[in-house]
């Protein structure tokens, strides 16, 4: 079974996909051959627990096309796209981590490999980036140092589903896990912002493209959540059942029409219009590649939702 997906987004006719028997594979969507372009191998590489996520990232070091994959295998990996084959190259390997009570409270021991659920890359610092794990815990990695963890927050208690970082804020992101909680956070602190609680576990989260404080997540009661941050930091703006018996387990807005598609256990998608107050599309960069007067305002914005939280004097 196909677990996840990711289209290439420069080259939209690749598409990436991770399956439950750890294999990925890669296929040409605009060929008339059904079977994939590439597909890994025990001897290229291979996970060899279900493959949670993949996604596509640019190495500007190498010449060829490149995505990761997340597994509960305990890897992170990078897979290359060679002439004849898909190599695969471990990038970090979940050390589990337990706390040592030994009058010792900041040494961590090692005790086996942490299942990984999900991942996201800073879109400022592109070798930065979150991965998210079956125990709960969100640790901020780099591909630079891939034997460590630059940081661990452990705010959920059960497995983390969704990571996202802020399109506005470089500082800024939000997790979501089967504890029922939706968590928003500040990458220099241990500890969330804000936390969400919706009654039921939360199988997804997203932000907005059009707002720096809008965002939506879905739970496995059926609904759909949708919060706007700089107009309540408590409740949310919209709930809507949108699946009696299925169980929701996606949910994404689309970048340039006032859309959210939703995807449910039993094979449905369903597609909802945002209100119009989340039509505007506001552009992140301008002509000349500098950011856009209206993404710094979606930055100031946010800045203005986290000082009302009085943050700032806790971030070192």
């Amino acid at each position: 079974g196909v677990m996840c997906l990711d289209f290439h987004p420069q080259h939209p006719s690749l598409l990436a996909a991770g399956c439950y028997d750890g294999s990925i594979m890669v296929y040409n969507v605009c060929s008339n051959v059904t079977k994939p372009t590439y597909i890994s191998t025990m001897k290229t590489g291979k996970h060899t627990d279900p493959v949670w996520q993949v996604r596509w990232q640019e190495d500007k070091e190498s010449k060829e096309l490149n995505f990761f994959s997340i597994s509960t295998d305990g890897r992170v990996a990078k897979w290359s796209m060679t002439k004849n084959e898909l190599k695969m190259e471990q990038v970090v390997q979940l050390k589990l981590a337990i706390n040592n009570f030994n009058n010792e409270p900041d040494e961590i021991c090692a005790g086996g490999l942490a299942g990984g659920c999900c991942f996201d890359f800073s879109m400022k610092l592109d070798y930065l980036f979150l991965i998210g794990t079956e125990e709960g815990n969100i640790h901020k990695c780099s591909k630079a140092y891939s034997g460590q963890y630059l940081e661990t927050y452990e705010g959920h208690n059960m497995p983390v589903y969704t990571l996202k970082w802020n399109a506005f804020h470089e500082g800024v992101f939000i997790s979501c896990s089967a504890d029922w909680t939706v968590k928003i956070w500040h990458h220099n602190l241990k500890s969330p912002v804000i936390s969400f609680d919706l009654g039921n576990s939360v199988a997804d989260v997203c932000w907005s493209p059009f707002s720096s404080t809008v965002f939506a997540a879905i739970t496995s009661d059926g609904k759909v959540h949708v919060f706007d941050l700089a107009q309540n930091k408590h409740e949310p703006l919209c709930e809507q059942r949108v699946a009696k018996r299925a169980k929701l387990t996606r949910i994404c807005f689309n970048e340039r029409h006032p859309i959210v598609i939703v995807g449910d256990d039993s094979g449905g998608i369903n597609s909802l219009k945002l209100s119009p107050n989340l039509r505007k599309l506001l552009d992140s960069t301008s002509m000349d590649g500098k950011e856009s007067t209206s993404a710094v305002a979606q930055r100031n914005k946010l800045e203005k939702v986290l000082a009302s939280i009085d943050i700032t004097r806790k971030i070192l």
